[in-house]
């Protein structure tokens, strides 16, 4: 049987010829291993071909160029010597577009990334819609892997070193005109005229190597580079903690490109491709990748979701404002504020305001996209608006009577089909719906903050949730742009569970003398994106420490924190950065001022020792109790399974994504050494350590929370 092909060619009567890509049965273009034959084969008739003047490469996904290569196909390379050929494969086949005697022309609608953009790359020319789903970039990096197609010593010629540096090390994504400003495209136009504009451009003769502004040119030159690469090593490092493998190798391919010239660069390119697709970084990187589509997919139950037309937020506070830009900006819903002061419905429109029109001053949107908007968000001090909402997100203090008024309050003034979601981190969805009338349309949707940033939810029903409600606020959560967990309605949830003994653990190690940039910096050295200490600042003190009482009464004294430091700390008027003071003092010039650890502290927390601790010492005290608590959450069936556990902990709390998320890297260490650390720790520091139950069989019987296949390591 012949497989369909991703690649049709049609001549024109203007004898440029158009190559359409269409992956069959695909929503995406991904590269695959087998289209390399369908490649040459076109390139062979097109060179064979004496009449032809152009040739314009396209897609028919209606949104989408190449999204990248497939990752499956990396996953399936046994060695490092195979993941090389499969680059040496991609790098060949790039080389013989590029080397066709006539125009080649990249069209270019939608997302242009990975190898996608290193086909478009090795075109002569480029061109692309200006529209909003066009982005061009090389995310490898993201995956622990470098581009491995050419990227690494195309696109530094193309739009110069410190340009693609930034772009290759950061996974940047360029819109249209950002890409038109550095080179990147050549053109920018309506989609309705692309085909057109990019045969008018095949027609012309191969464009000319666009000159580099003089400041490329100089960072190019030996003196100028020597610099550049020094100081973007230095801040690279700075940056992953040495914890991302790629970030080094990436620097080291594109100078042996500069230095030794392209072909020592492309054989550089190749041979760290391969090495890096069998580290363990970037294997627990892809597997993330793979448990955050999966989890994208799945929808919550087996039951259709309710239509989603209009939705109303009760509180207009921060988490308010953002879960109402957030309905609006990503899921295009009309969204009702209602807040018993008009100052909080003024609050939250002001937040959306401040929000859009930044990216409209960075180009991201046009204004009148902010205004289209700005004008789904609308707000009242009472419940007009509100008989015709499918959900109402509850976003009020965090009191049990309250939240229970509002779920009365919201079944008499709204229809019969309203869904109540609460956006509680610590009261029992149970408990909330207690007296409700409809409890099975009561669910917990738990944002994080800041809510526009932080990719998580957690989706919580309780025992009598119907199917359907949380098939429905799963939808709802992805339309809003999140990546939604359900998890179980018990203390904490998840996240907030295992996050609490994992701060305070943070706080025994003050209160032993260990100093507050010690402890975040080890943490950080670990793989965290902050430290515990300045997360709680960030999240603010009094919000992050409300969780350990309602903590500590459903689980005992594993919980409970270190004596009075947060009562301390708190009746000190210390909330963290959002009143400038906390364990850090901010300046008050905002989120880019420099912090710094507020000495005075140290009187408040009456540390006991001296602190004698490394960094390894403090982290592995911090993140042990982090792990047995993850542990217990599987067995208690708080989350679904390893993967929910794993996306759960690195989206929410940025558990170190290199190492995949707790699950896996439990697993890459073996049950047997989690429980002999944990005893260890027990001994030195009490029985908070005590290794749970689920982990001592774990280790007596050898097993594993992933099944075997997905953590394998390659040999």
């Amino acid at each position: 049987m012949e497989m369909t092909t991703a690649f049709t060619l049609n001549v024109r009567l203007d004898n440029v010829a158009v190559v359409t890509i269409d992956a069959p049965d695909e929503k995406m273009n991904t590269l695959k291993a087998e289209f390399g034959g369908q490649v040459r084969a076109i390139l062979k008739q097109v060179r064979e071909n004496k009449t032809l003047r152009g040739l314009v490469f396209i897609s028919a996904k209606p949104d989408n160029f190449i999204a990248g290569a497939d990752i499956n196909m990396i996953a399936r390379a046994s060695s490092a010597q195979e993941a090389e050929a499969l680059a040496r494969q991609g790098q060949q086949i790039m080389a013989e577009i590029h080397a066709l005697p006539i125009p080649v022309i990249a069209a270019i609608h939608g997302a242009c990334l990975g190898g996608g953009l290193e086909l478009a790359l090795a075109c002569h020319g480029r061109i692309c819609t200006d529209d909003a789903k066009t982005v061009l970039g090389l995310p490898e990096v993201q995956l622990g892997l470098l581009p491995g197609s050419g990227g690494t010593q195309r696109l530094p010629r193309l739009v110069g070193v410190s340009t693609a540096l930034e772009m290759i090390l950061t996974g940047k994504q360029l819109r249209p005109r950002q890409a038109l400003k550095v080179g990147l495209v050549d053109e920018v136009v309506p989609h309705a005229i692309l085909l057109e504009a990019a045969v008018a451009l095949a027609l012309k003769d191969k464009p000319v190597d666009r000159r580099l502004p003089v400041r490329e040119r100089v960072l190019a030159g030996p003196l100028g580079r020597t610099v550049l690469f020094k100081m973007v090593a230095n801040k690279t490092e700075q940056k992953t903690q040495g914890n991302y493998p790629a970030a080094k190798r990436i620097l080291e391919v594109i100078l042996t490109g500069l230095t030794q010239g392209s072909s020592s660069g492309y054989a550089a390119e190749a041979k760290a491709f391969g090495e890096l697709a069998m580290t363990p970084q970037s294997q627990a990187l892809r597997s993330l990748f793979f448990a955050s589509t999966e989890v994208k997919k799945d929808p919550g139950s087996e039951a259709e979701p309710a239509p989603l037309d209009a939705i109303g937020v009760l509180g207009g506070g921060l988490m308010g404002g953002g879960i109402a830009f957030v309905s609006a900006s990503k899921g295009k819903l009309p969204v009702r504020i209602k807040d018993i002061n008009p100052k909080g419905i003024n609050h939250a429109l002001q937040y959306s305001w401040q929000l859009l029109d930044k990216k409209v001053k960075r180009r991201h949107i046009k204004a009148s996209e902010r205004d289209r908007e700005l004008a789904l968000i609308s707000g009242t001090t009472d419940y007009s608006g509100f008989r015709h909402r499918d959900v109402v997100i509850e976003a009020v203090f965090e009191d049990l009577a309250l939240k229970q008024q509002m779920v009365a309050e919201v079944e008499a003034h709204c229809a019969p089909h309203t869904i109540f979601a609460s956006n509680t981190s610590s009261l029992p969805i149970g408990d909330i719906a207690a007296q409700a009338a409809r409890p099975e349309q009561v669910i917990g949707l738990h944002f994080f903050s800041p809510v526009e940033k932080m990719p998580l939810v957690e989706v919580i029903p309780h025992a009598s949730t119907s199917p359907q409600t949380v098939a429905t606020i799963v939808k709802l959560a992805k339309m809003q742009g999140k990546t939604p967990v359900v998890v179980a309605d018990k203390a904490g949830f998840y996240v907030n569970r295992i996050l609490a003994p994992y701060i305070n653990e943070a706080m025994r190690l003050l209160t032993e003398g260990e100093k507050v940039d010690h402890i975040d910096n080890a943490l950080v050295k670990f793989g965290f994106p902050v430290g515990p200490i300045q997360l709680l600042d960030e999240v603010g003190i009094d919000t992050g420490t409300k969780i350990i009482p309602v903590l500590e009464s459903a689980y005992g004294e594993r919980f409970s924190a270190p004596a009075n430091i947060v009562s301390a700390i708190l009746n000190d008027d210390r909330k963290g950065r959002k009143n400038g003071r906390g364990f850090y003092l901010y300046d008050p010039k905002g989120r880019k001022s420099k912090k710094q650890v507020d000495p005075a502290i140290y009187g408040l927390i009456q540390p006991t020792g001296e602190g004698k601790l490394s960094a390894t010492q403090c982290a592995e005290r911090c993140v042990m109790m982090m792990l047995n608590e993850a542990a217990r959450c599987f067995d208690e069936r708080v989350i679904k399974n390893a993967r929910d556990g794993d996306i759960g902990a690195v989206f929410g709390i940025g558990f170190p994504p290199f190492l995949g998320g707790p699950f896996r890297y439990m697993d890459s260490i073996g049950a047997g050494e989690v429980v002999a650390i944990l005893q260890r720790l027990a001994v030195q520091y009490g029985p908070r350590f005590t290794p749970c139950d689920t982990l001592l069989q774990m280790a007596d019987q050898g097993l594993r929370f992933w099944p075997a296949k997905e953590t394998d390591p390659v040999n």
